[in-house]
């Protein structure tokens, strides 16, 4: 080995096939399988048979497991969806001496990968007594939500996330060293500017095939780190399109090779970390004068930061202590704040809100790998319920 290449005899191209493939992010060995001949296969009739496959958050909070199944016909609606039990002692769930756990399937999506007719399955998890699972956090949030239903609460998630090889490596950062400084790869275009936009698009069309409410994506301040949204949804459901949105993302770098991480601070140094702004508002709020309201609320969550925090990250807060520096569009873990088109504050009020006196709030603090369902059980208890 020379200065970084790997000499193999004497042929100029083999030299320079081998230097190419030194400095590239490392991908796994499935995504170098054949995929035209995998084609072949997913394009064989299946007769009126569809398949299922089951989609459900593990034992982590923040891990996603999946299965298939095969039935008659193709579903009409969720009623026509069996539940299914799976092994929890081998996902963080249960004991090994009484391992099953009962999947509850709650919403159904098309399924980009197989094709129509088969379908994508979001599921809850339960336990055999037909408690939620410690990691379901959806139950208690379907609960709350459905207490302020006549506010009709709308959502936004903004989920950042950073592409990175299997190695664990950023992908499309010099193997040895680091990019260029942070500032011209937000929103950019560019082979040296945007590394591994192939993923994103085919993320975005998976994701509307699916029929999940994606309505944007971009490039983020970190190199090989970006962004998709999705919403405005009601209710529980931004919680569960989410989530199925995350799936596709993790699946999609799968065929890549490459890995989706939603590590909150994954590069330390003068790097961005990654985080999932969410966007709320309610009927009084997106009415006329309704800018009496959003500052309600932000007066109410400047009550409770503690408590937002330890649900904002799966660790308590341990996470976002990474991320939440102040500094790199962020605010302090420890003091809550708010301000007009202010990044750097815990809740932003846009400038149009601000302009047109109603609207809507960003709060900035939950981390890229929270639980969706948790946060906006939170901001529930704390903006439209008044629980303690």
């Amino acid at each position: 080995e020379t200065s970084g290449f790997l000499w193999r005899g004497a042929n100029p191209s083999c030299f320079t096939k081998v230097a190419i493939r030194s400095r590239m992010s490392y991908v796994s060995d499935s995504s170098t399988l054949n995929k035209a001949l995998r084609q072949h296969y997913l394009t064989l009739p299946q007769g009126q048979f569809c398949q299922l496959t089951y989609v459900w958050i593990d034992g982590t909070g923040e891990g996603l497991r999946n299965k298939t199944r095969t039935i008659d016909s193709e579903p009409k609606s969720l009623a026509d969806v069996p539940e299914w039990n799976f092994d929890g002692s081998s996902t963080g769930q249960s004991k090994g001496y009484n391992s099953d756990m009962m999947l509850i399937p709650v919403r159904m999506f098309r399924d980009p990968f197989l094709l129509d007719p088969n379908k994508l399955v979001l599921c809850e998890v339960l336990k055999h007594t037909g408690e939620p699972a410690e990691s379901n956090h959806r139950n208690r949030c379907h609960k709350s939500m459905e207490k302020v239903t006549d506010l009709h609460p709308w959502f936004g998630m903004e989920q950042e996330y950073t592409l990175l090889g299997v190695d664990r490596h950023p992908f499309g950062w010099p193997r040895h060293g680091f990019p260029k400084p942070q500032g011209p790869y937000y929103c950019g275009v560019g082979a040296d500017k945007a590394f591994g936009r192939d993923i994103v698009e085919c993320h975005f069309k998976a994701c509307l095939y699916a029929g999940v409410k994606i309505t944007g994506t971009n490039a983020e301040v970190m190199p090989s780190q970006w962004e998709f949204q999705v919403g405005p949804c009601e209710g529980i459901e931004i919680a569960d399109q989410l989530w199925m949105a995350r799936f596709l993302l993790h699946r999609v770098c799968e065929d890549f090779g490459v890995v989706a991480s939603l590590d909150p601070k994954p590069m330390v140094g003068d790097w961005n970390g990654a985080g999932c702004h969410v966007n709320m508002s309610t009927v009084p709020m997106r009415e006329d004068g309704g800018i009496e309201y959003v500052e309600k609320a932000i007066e109410k969550l400047s009550k409770r930061h503690p408590e937002h925090i330890r649900v904002y990250d799966p660790h308590g807060g341990e996470d976002n202590k990474r991320r939440l520096t102040g500094r790199h569009e962020t605010s302090s873990i420890h003091d809550f704040s708010s301000g007009i088109a202010n990044r750097g504050a815990s809740v932003r009020i846009p400038r149009q809100v601000d302009q047109e006196k109603c609207g809507y709030f960003e709060d900035r603090r939950p981390s890229a790998n929270c639980d969706p369902y948790s946060v906006i059980y939170e901001m529930a208890v704390t903006c439209m319920l008044d629980e303690k």
